[in-house]
């Protein structure tokens, strides 16, 4: 009874990040790439990956052949392909011999739906586009243990001629196919125009149904869900949603609201907590800033900022949060802003793991001075490195590590053509005055490197330390080159990453107070001794 309460239950995840998500405009995943993100979705238990198109490029087949002796705990490998062509006999067809010796566990075929296609696209008659369905698959099925058929613009045949959309479904179904797709390939359908179709192919077919939205007007998503709803049993989308155009529907997003909201099983038991590390891991391999207001898994999906929300959340999470973030694998996060209050401020210290909760009017003190800075045009949330640096002050906690007395930096353009910044940093470590110079490919980076040299000797620890990341903001742009600008920094031991900020007329001043800031942090965090 269990088993058949769980089966009910039960939504299979098919995967296809690794070939449409690929088809977005700059994304391209190596070989080794792909392998590794094969073995991450099989660890989280992604029932099916479509790997790709073995007959598209020699580094699909290559991927193909390094899975022909790899074994998989959960994950089922497919294969994509398309019926045969329209005037080649199926098994005289070069992209089924590709197919079947792939190695795939199943293959997935695409096959028309619209007559608008089939008519001026493919350019054959409507007979022979059902004759190309039934064949293919009825082929493939001697081969795969699993054929899958993917109606391809079902959406827009359905609203263009519905008897023939249909007619593609039953061929499929005639022809053996265990699973059967109604494609969203335009990215256009309206949830409520989604939910009255798959109502009547549920009605029609006996094949478990499964759904493709690309999300060209943003319904993606929402179309997925609402087709469960309707008795859809396989959903296909990509990690992120990535894919061509507007992208596909993303798994992220909606394998959580069928797991927590719709009490749906779609990964293997207790891993959607690892959602959100998946996530990210497939962001980094694929080069690609990861989208920080994503639901679910995006760094500000849990994001406090409001004084009032932060207050409550202390109070009662649920409140203010449609989920537990450490579900889906994230973190609740309090930002710090002119829009934060005194509780804020307490939360976001605690967080950082220090107490001001019995000293309410330092939490005022710290927030009249963010106020203050914020209005400047300093920003507080990306940067909990110098907010943590600005409480200890405040608190007294703050340790000087060295005592800047001057920095300068000079440019060179060099007769080759190529710059060079030349940087001077004069500090004071206890009683030692130091003083370096190093070269850089940048002002940043030639301060960077000489306030390293000037204390590496004392504090060994800054080796730890790396700058990550740069960014620079105009605030008011009509004053030309003389506006004020803020430099953010992001920096990693190697474990923990944070953020810090400077701001300033002078773009070089901007950047040493986000550099001192970081180091600063680093030297406190890493446990550096020194070395006097």
């Amino acid at each position: 009874m269990e088993n058949e309460k769980e089966l009910k239950n039960k939504i299979f995840v098919y995967d296809t990040t690794l070939r449409d998500g690929t088809q977005r405009a700059d994304i391209s995943f190596s070989v080794n790439d792909k392998l590794q993100l094969i073995e991450r979705f099989d660890d989280i238990g992604i029932d099916y990956i479509e790997v790709g198109f073995p007959a598209s490029n020699p580094k699909e087949m290559e991927v193909f052949g390094q899975l022909k002796n790899k074994k998989f705990s959960h994950s089922k490998i497919i294969a994509f392909g398309m019926t045969r062509y329209k005037d080649i006999p199926v098994e005289k067809d070069k992209n089924m011999g590709a197919l079947i010796d792939s190695g795939a566990y199943g293959v997935a075929v695409v096959g028309k739906s619209s007559l608008l296609h089939v008519k001026k696209v493919i350019e054959t008659t409507p007979g022979n586009n059902l004759d190309m369905i039934l064949g293919t698959i009825e082929y493939l099925k001697k081969y795969f243990p699993e054929v899958h058929f993917d109606a391809e613009h079902f959406f827009d045949g359905y609203n263009e001629n519905p008897d023939y959309a249909l007619s593609t479904l039953k061929a499929a179904e005639e022809a053996g196919a265990d699973y059967i797709y109604v494609c969203d390939t335009n990215g256009g359908a309206l949830p409520l125009d989604a939910l009255k179709v798959i109502e009547k192919v549920s009605g029609e077919i006996r094949t478990p149904l499964g759904v493709h939205f690309h999300n060209d007007n943003g319904c993606a998503d929402a179309n997925t869900i609402i087709s469960v709803q309707k008795g859809a049993v396989v959903i296909q989308g990509t990690i992120n949603g990535y894919g061509e155009r507007c992208g596909n529907a993303d798994l992220c997003t909606i394998i959580p609201n069928l797991e927590l909201k719709l009490g749906k099983e779609c990964l293997k038991k207790n891993n959607l907590k690892h959602l959100t590390n998946l996530s990210r891991f497939v962001s980094e391999t694929a080069n690609q800033s990861a989208y920080p207001h994503q639901p679910f898994v995006g760094q500000n999906a849990f994001a406090h900022k409001g004084g009032m929300h932060a207050s409550g959340i202390s109070k009662l999470s649920e409140a203010f949060e449609h989920i537990s973030p450490e579900k889906v694998g994230n973190t609740r996060k309090i930002l710090i802003s002119e829009l934060s209050g005194k509780k804020s401020i307490i939360l976001k210290a605690k967080e950082l793991g220090l107490d001001l909760e019995p000293d309410t009017g330092t939490a005022g003190d710290i927030l009249k001075k963010i106020m203050d800075l914020e209005h400047k045009g300093y920003q507080f949330e990306a940067a909990d490195g110098s907010f943590e640096l600005l409480v200890r002050e405040f608190g007294g906690k703050k340790k000087e590590f060295f005592k800047v007395e001057s920095f300068r930096v000079l440019n060179e353009r060099r007769a080759d053509g190529g710059m060079m910044s030349e940087a001077t940093v004069k500090v004071h470590v206890g009683d030692k005055r130091i003083i370096e110079t190093a070269e850089g490919n940048g002002p940043v980076n030639a301060l960077d490197s000489a306030l390293r040299k000037a204390i590496i000797s004392c504090y060994p620890g800054l080796s730890k330390i790396k700058l990550t990341d740069f960014k620079v903001r105009v605030l008011n742009e009509k004053k030309g080159t003389a506006a004020v600008v803020r430099v953010l920094i992001e920096s990693t031991d190697g474990e923990k990453s944070w953020g810090t900020i400077g701001v300033s007329e002078n773009i070089i001043e901007a950047s040493w107070q986000a550099l001192e800031d970081g180091i600063v942090y680093g030297l406190i965090h890493v446990g550096c001794k020194s070395g006097q």
